[in-house]
């Protein structure tokens, strides 16, 4: 880091997901908070929503000895849990009750408009609530800033998606001493695109992101992400590939690109390790047994995808595909058990699987439904479900492909695995993301963390990110396999994978190893201790800017 760079002497970091596990800027804001707090001791704190009401936060531990006297001055004004963070590096952490502002949400929607000609008329489902947070983010940072700072402290407010967008023009216009970095981890209208099923890398050069948000419905989201992107100091996203979305749909080139670390604290070593991915084994193929009446043994090769049920975005449905095409390669050295680790819309853990586990017993013939492992509320409506039926895959005994769907969050406590995500995912053989809209991907980055091979694409931050270390395309030697994908190849995506995964279930044991041991460096390549430079260098950006503005 050079030594020129400013440097804040407070940060405060706001997003939906502090405390909030949700979906993955959870893991990039609490696994980056362990490098940032040993460099501010403290002076970093995170703001995010109070949903907990009395119940306790689970990832958080409230100090009522933290900032007892602003606490108690302004306590009829905001409503808010002071504590710590339960992650590593114990970060300060305020929770913001945001229901008082409800009742003010039309004045506050019109100043935004006023000022920075924000949309909020076409608001609905998560809009109001995301902005009363926000609001009541930016409320906390004035007044902390009131209490204790002056115009000779440098303070940074880093916003994280359009979620905290009305909170950083808050600030902007309040205290305008504050320096802001606005993160957009993937924009609104480019996830909506996607999502909607039309291309949106071919045509990513001619879509006008106002019009498609008209079209898509997502006008107030769009409009706040966008003026955010515009009024922030320094506006950053995750990747190369989500820099392009946002110039052309929000108009604006990125500041910078903070590539997403994580810290590897949480992957076991040696002798545990062992032992950890030797029991997940046991499990994975305890359940599978139990559940379709076979007898697989733990040569057989475990694979699965995970993350948010995106089906399309994700590649959900190319991975069905994939391992569809595969019963019928004949390359295929092993037999394959195929998890899809995807929360669905999941009523309970299914009563016979469970009494079959608990009896010990070995079966020889399948429960009804061979294919899920927990009832759904919407069996009949359920696009995995959906698509297994309609490819005809009933994890038959002669079927070299068993494909499984464990449709909840594994917190340890689902009622058929019981084991966490992190324990089940390192007794895979290989992972696959083979995702269309993919802005960074924390779950390859976790399985190569946990020496497992996977599969990826291009269309991903992270698997663009490989190829670049590599040097050219990766493969399935390196630890990480980057398959190109484009808005019209899906056929060629799946053949790729069966490929992919035949050539593997082909690998000599030192052959395996390799391919481990390459995952396990590349990991090691993505820590924070390597990437915070970036961020460093957004604060210095930030800074600066609004030191010019202020000093006019």
């Amino acid at each position: 880091m050079g030594k020129d760079l400013l440097f804040p002497d407070y940060i405060f970091e706001s997003s939906w997901e502090v405390c909030n596990k949700v979906g993955g800027i959870y893991t990039v804001l609490s696994t980056r908070a362990k490098t940032l707090q040993e460099r501010l001791h403290d002076h970093i704190l995170f703001i995010g929503p109070d949903c907990w009401g009395e119940k306790p936060c689970p990832y958080f531990s409230e100090d009522d000895s933290l900032f007892s006297d602003w606490k108690a001055a302004v306590k009829d004004e905001l409503k808010m849990k002071i504590g710590r963070w339960n992650v590593p590096g114990s970060p300060i952490a305020i929770l913001v009750d945001f229901q008082d502002f409800y009742p003010h949400k039309d004045e506050i929607y019109g100043k935004l408009w006023e000022l920075f000609k924000v949309d909020s008329l076409h608001a609905y489902g998560d809009y109001d609530e995301a902005s009363m947070f926000s609001y009541a983010a930016g409320r906390v940072v004035e007044s902390f800033y009131t209490f204790y700072l002056d115009n000779d402290t440098k303070v940074v407010y880093h916003a994280n998606e359009w979620m905290t967008g009305l909170g950083l023009l808050y600030i902007r216009h309040k205290i305008p001493q504050i320096a802001t970095v606005f993160t957009t981890h993937a924009t609104s209208i480019g996830r909506s695109i996607a999502g909607n099923n039309k291309p949106l890398y071919d045509y990513l050069f001619a879509y006008n992101g106002d019009q498609m948000a008209g079209e898509l419905n997502m006008q107030s989201k769009h409009s706040i992400e966008k003026q955010t992107a515009w009024n922030a100091d320094c506006f950053t996203t995750v990747s190369d590939i989500t820099a392009r979305e946002c110039l052309e749909l929000l108009d604006k080139p990125v500041d910078k690109v903070l590539p997403n670390g994580f810290e590897n604290n949480f992957v076991p070593q040696g002798a545990e390790f062992t032992k950890k991915r030797r029991l997940a084994r046991k499990r994975l193929i305890e359940v599978a047994n139990a559940l379709i009446g076979t007898d697989l043994k733990d040569d057989v090769l475990i694979i699965s995808t995970s993350g948010r049920y995106e089906f399309r975005n994700k590649g959900v449905d190319v991975y069905i595909e994939a391992m569809n095409r595969l019963q019928r390669d004949r390359n295929l050295k092993k037999d394959i058990l195929a998890f899809i680790e995807v929360p669905g819309w999941v009523g309970e853990p299914r009563k016979d699987l469970v009494e079959r586990l608990q009896s010990g017993k070995k079966f020889d013939t399948p429960l009804e439904v061979p294919l899920v492992t927990h009832w759904l509320h919407n069996m009949s409506h359920d696009n995995v479900l959906g698509m297994l039926k309609f490819l005809d895959m009933w994890n038959r005994k002669e079927d070299h492909v068993k494909l499984i769907f464990l449709p909840c969050y594994l917190t340890g406590d689902d009622g058929v695995f019981n084991m966490t995500y992190y324990d089940l995912v390192l007794g895979n053989d290989l992972c696959i993301y083979p995702s269309y809209y993919e802005p960074w991907g924390y779950t390859p980055l976790e399985a190569v963390a946990f020496k497992v091979p996977c599969i990826t694409t291009d269309l991903a931050g992270f698997g663009q990110w490989a190829n670049s270390v590599k040097g050219g395309n990766s493969e399935i030697i390196d630890g990480v396999k980057v398959i190109h994908r484009t808005d019209y190849n899906y056929s060629e995506v799946a053949d790729a994978i069966k490929d992919t995964v035949s050539e593997f279930s082909a690998f000599s044991k030192t052959q395996v190893n390799n391919a481990r041991s390459h995952a396990d460096r590349l990991s090691k390549k993505a820590l924070w201790s390597n990437f915070i430079t970036f961020y460093y260098e957004a604060y210095d950006v930030a800074l600066r800017k609004a030191a010019d503005r202020t000093n006019v």
